[in-house]
């Protein structure tokens, strides 16, 4: 499993819909911009500019509740020499399992989380160190099945359930920003990583380097509590805002 030690770990994403790289804008399959159609390359120029982690959602397979495009994952993992957290349509014990033997570090467990909670006690039981569960928010309450529908479950509620759990850590998305550019919802990202003790990673709407500064002077630093971890983006790297090497270098550097 992952051994987490930067201040602050970038997390290049690579979204995946048909085979192909891409991003939505606020988790609208409909509203996808096709940035490449060979996912295990994107990983190793994301690796060439010093990732050590990599994000990758199979985003059909979050829709369809099990694994779609298992093949451009396998390739991703194979071609990146480090640490590749995956989250889309992971639902069953045996497909949490069936990833790590494929040596994906970290599985992200998002609709399930809300639906079947004990499922997720015993992954985390079952692969210390290894889950990830996904809280994404519409306006603070929980979104599931690929953020099509929105639950009357608040964030802090969703992750205060599983603190006794051994989760590796809460992935927050806000779905509104997703994106889009807007700029990292910091405050919300902030405020839930105080009112739990599990590791925070921020996501959606990086718009470029302010954010992973600002990220970065909040990570580690919440005492006894988990603090965040880590930030993921996609958009902004593909569009030219955000230089990873530099949002790397701006990360241990704090």
């Amino acid at each position: 499993m992952e051994a987490v030690t930067a201040p602050l770990i970038v997390f290049p994403a690579i979204d995946l819909k048909a085979g192909q790289v891409v991003r939505l804008a606020e988790g609208d399959m409909d509203r996808a911009t096709v940035y490449g159609d060979d996912p295990a390359h994107q990983a190793t120029l994301f690796a060439a500019a010093g990732a050590g982690h990599l994000h990758v959602v199979d985003l059909d397979g979050a829709f369809a509740g099990e694994s779609v495009n298992g093949g451009a994952v396998r390739a991703i993992v194979a071609a990146f020499p480090g640490y590749v957290q995956l989250g889309g349509g992971i639902r069953t014990p045996q497909s949490v399992e069936a990833w790590f033997d494929a040596g994906v570090a970290r599985v992200v467990i998002g609709t399930a989380a809300l639906e079947r909670p004990q499922f997720v006690r015993d992954m985390a039981a079952a692969f210390p160190g290894g889950i990830v569960v996904a809280v994404d928010a519409r306006d603070g309450m929980v979104a599931t099945k690929g953020w099509a529908d929105v639950s009357t479950t608040s964030v802090v509620d969703l992750a205060r359930r599983f603190e006794d759990a051994g989760v590796a850590a809460l992935l927050f998305t806000d779905v509104g920003r997703d994106g889009l550019l807007k700029g990292c919802n910091v405050e919300a990202t902030v405020d839930l990583a105080r009112a739990v003790d599990i590791p925070v990673i921020a996501s959606g709407g990086v718009a470029g380097i302010a954010d992973i500064h600002l990220l970065a002077i909040h990570a580690r630093a919440n005492g006894a509590k988990g603090g965040i971890e880590g930030v993921i983006t996609g958009r902004a790297l593909y569009d030219g805002r955000l230089d990873l090497a530099a949002a790397i270098s701006v990360a241990a550097a704090a």
